[in-house]
């Protein structure tokens, strides 16, 4: 797919990743409606990337939120939606609180899930048009210490899977990125710091924005990022015991630097 002069609806825009996915757009000649929580952050990236673009001040977590993308889409003949907004609250699952599980759950699946649903409609009346979930290697491997994250990224790569297969006669693609761990302040001091001990390495936002736009124009409905955790996936895929294994082997780790964060 060609992305100069299409009309992109970009949500959590103002993140690391976001920002950097509208930088790329934008460079490839897309139209890109940024949508955030707050106009005080859209502003200054609006600007960075010029005023030929759009801002929406919108909640996905809101039914409200999700009625205004709605009519946007519509409105501006949106098409291609990304889907970016996303939360993490790192620490052991005991001990976290119930909003801390309700706010993944609901901003990295839930709320994208509904979205999707709503705009399915005025995305079908465009000749094609494409939904990209950025989801996370963590969406097909449970890891200690994300336990909740884990769950609602799994369940937006089911989601998008499903989707996707039940969309395969309409004009409408459903993708997935799955990123692995990225150098943004969406990571906690005490999750870089974990990623560290276990020698994990960190992409750029940057290098997260260049492989989405690959997944755009290329035909492939999911792409996942790194390595060796693209090779985990595929491992866990057909024996989960053998990266359960060496999961628990750095459990005492892992579980140290989830207490840090947690203030012990």
């Amino acid at each position: 797919m060609q992305l100069n002069n299409k009309k992109i609806l970009l949500t959590g825009a103002t993140g690391g990743i976001g920002k950097a996915i509208a930088t790329r757009l934008s460079d490839a000649g897309a139209i890109v409606s940024l949508v955030g929580r707050k106009r005080g952050t859209l502003t200054p990236l609006l600007g960075s990337i010029g005023t030929e673009h759009n801002l929406l001040v919108a909640d996905i977590n809101s039914s409200e939120g999700r009625n205004l993308i709605a009519e946007h889409c519509t409105a501006k003949q949106i098409d291609i939606v990304i889907n970016c907004a996303g939360v993490l609250d790192f620490g052991l699952y005991e001990e976290q609180s119930q909003s801390s599980i309700e706010a993944m759950v609901m901003t990295n699946m839930l709320s994208p899930m509904l979205l999707c649903q709503q705009l399915i409609a005025p995305l079908k009346l465009r000749p094609e048009a494409t939904i990209i979930n950025i989801g996370s290697i963590f969406g097909s491997i449970g890891h200690p210490g994300f336990t909740a994250y884990c769950a609602s990224k799994h369940g937006l790569r089911g989601f998008s899977e499903a989707l996707q297969r039940e969309l395969a006669d309409s004009a409408i693609k459903i993708g997935y990125l799955a990123p692995r761990a990225t150098d943004t302040e969406f990571n906690s001091a005490e999750v870089i710091a974990l990623n560290k001990a276990l020698g994990n390495s960190m992409d750029s936002p940057e290098l997260v924005a260049t492989e989405l736009i690959r997944l755009l124009e290329s035909n492939q409905a999911r792409r996942f990022m790194g390595w060796p955790e693209k090779l985990f996936v595929k491992i866990n895929g057909l024996l989960p015991n053998v990266v359960g294994s060496a999961l628990i082997k750095n459990l005492a780790l892992i579980k140290h630097h989830s207490r840090l964060s947690s203030g012990e």
